[in-house]
C-alpha cells in the first residue's frame, strides 16, 4: 500500500482507528495489537504455527518439535494464553504423571494465523510467481 493510500469506512476516513472495528466488536483495537505483537515473534510464530497445523499439543510435544526448553517455551506459551490465541487445557484422563496440560489454538490464533501472516507468505509467493524475480520492485 502505497503511502497516498487510505483506508476508509464509508467514504470517510475515521478519526479514531477504533472506528474501524465492528460495533459489536467483542475486542478492543488494542487486544487485536496486542495478538499481532505477540505473534510477530519467531518463537510465537512458530508455537502458533504448529498449534493451528498440527492440532493440540502438550508442552512436551512443543519442547520436541521447536527444540526450546520448558522455561523458554512456558514463557512464550504465557505469552500466546494471555492475549487469546492460544488456549491450556487441562487432561481429565490420568496418564503415569497424572493430569497434564495441553494446549490448542482458538480461533483468533487460527485465524491471526492463517488469515494473517500465512496469508502474507502466500501473496509473497504468488508475486514472485507473477514477475519470476525479473522486475525490480
Amino acid at each position: 500500500m502505497s503511502t497516498n493510500d487510505t483506508r476508509t469506512v464509508g467514504g470517510e476516513f475515521p478519526e479514531d482507528p477504533s472506528d474501524l472495528l465492528p460495533e459489536e466488536s467483542v475486542l478492543s483495537l488494542d487486544e487485536y495489537l496486542a495478538m499481532h505483537a505477540a505473534v510477530g515473534h519467531r518463537t510465537r510464530y512458530e508455537i502458533l504455527y504448529r498449534l493451528v497445523h498440527g492440532g493440540e499439543m502438550s508442552p512436551k510435544e512443543l519442547e520436541a518439535a521447536i527444540d526450546i526448553d520448558d522455561s523458554t517455551l512456558h514463557y512464550h506459551l504465557n505469552k500466546l494464553v494471555d492475549v487469546g490465541l492460544v488456549e491450556k487445557r487441562q487432561r481429565t484422563d490420568r496418564g503415569q504423571d497424572g493430569l497434564y496440560a495441553y494446549y490448542r489454538a482458538t480461533v483468533f490464533g487460527e485465524v491471526t494465523l492463517t488469515d494473517g501472516i500465512d496469508e502474507l507468505i502466500r501473496g509473497e509467493r504468488e508475486f514472485g510467481e507473477m514477475y519470476d524475480g525479473s522486475e525490480e520492485y
